[in-house]
């Protein structure tokens, strides 16, 4: 009898616990935003310009002629190649054209000598530097997951997003494969490991885009592909906890106050 009540109140515990969890869980405010990271519209104004780079066994561009193409540099151009098209998904920007505002989608030819696991970075610099630096995106809010529109050839590819949380740790996220004919929405949740806030103050800590980076498969051709670019879109919590001295926790705020000591 002292048993069968003892374990009728470990169960009563255990019920109570898990209760005021889920409430504890539900009385956290969320802010959900969807924003817009990145158009690949390649405006004159945009922020950001796109390079690449390529595992060893890229080819080399050839002109008509079959001779190596050269760079500026003087150095043999390899693949890929970039350029903004206009093109877009219809799904998301319908059929009209609008000459005031071109609609265009970032394209990349890629092409290697090899089969095998070739991969391509693509990755965001700055447009006001000269020295192209890679340079990495600020994620605002917590972020829930992200997406974008890719143009497949049914190729047996695959891409993965890069980001780096706020102690330098890159996480590469599998976005998906490419295998499709068309335009179609890549998606990936980014997993509650990847660290997004401090105990303690400031707590927040948001994540930075890194690169795309797309893989080849061994079965698969490598021999001059197409891929098209559209929209990086992520969804995110913006909701700031606001307490008696949240300036004091602005590292901008406090940077400003302790300048003149």
């Amino acid at each position: 009898m002292k048993h069968g009540c003892l374990k009728i109140i470990c169960l009563i515990i255990v019920a109570c616990i898990a209760v005021l969890s889920v409430h504890g869980q539900a009385a956290r405010t969320v802010t959900l935003e969807t924003r817009v990271l990145e158009s690949f519209n390649g405006d004159a104004d945009a922020p950001y310009a796109w390079r690449t780079q390529a595992s060893r066994f890229a080819s080399v561009m050839r002109d008509e002629r079959g001779e190596p193409v050269q760079g500026s540099d003087g150095n043999v151009q390899r693949y890929p190649r970039t350029a903004f098209v206009e093109a877009w998904p219809v799904q998301v920007f319908g059929y009209n054209r609008n000459n005031d505002q071109p609609i265009r989608s970032l394209g990349l030819n890629g092409k290697f000598d090899r089969r095998g696991y070739n991969w391509i970075d693509l990755y965001p610099v700055l447009a006001s530097d000269p020295d192209e630096k890679p340079f990495e995106i600020p994620i605002p809010g917590k972020i829930h997951n992200m997406d974008i529109w890719v143009w497949g050839a049914n190729l047996w590819y695959y891409i993965e997003v890069y980001v780096r949380d706020y102690r330098g740790v890159v996480h590469a996220l599998r976005l998906g494969d490419i295998a499709f004919p068309g335009w179609r929405n890549l998606a990936v949740n980014i997993p509650s490991t990847i660290p997004q806030e401090r105990r303690t103050l400031p707590a927040y800590a948001g994540l930075s885009f890194v690169k795309f980076r797309i893989w080849t498969q061994p079965v698969e051709k490598v021999d001059s592909f197409f891929i098209y670019f559209k929209q990086l879109k992520i969804l995110t919590d913006m909701f700031d906890l606001l307490f008696d001295g949240n300036d004091l926790a602005d590292p901008d705020n406090v940077e400003r106050l302790w300048s003149g000591n």
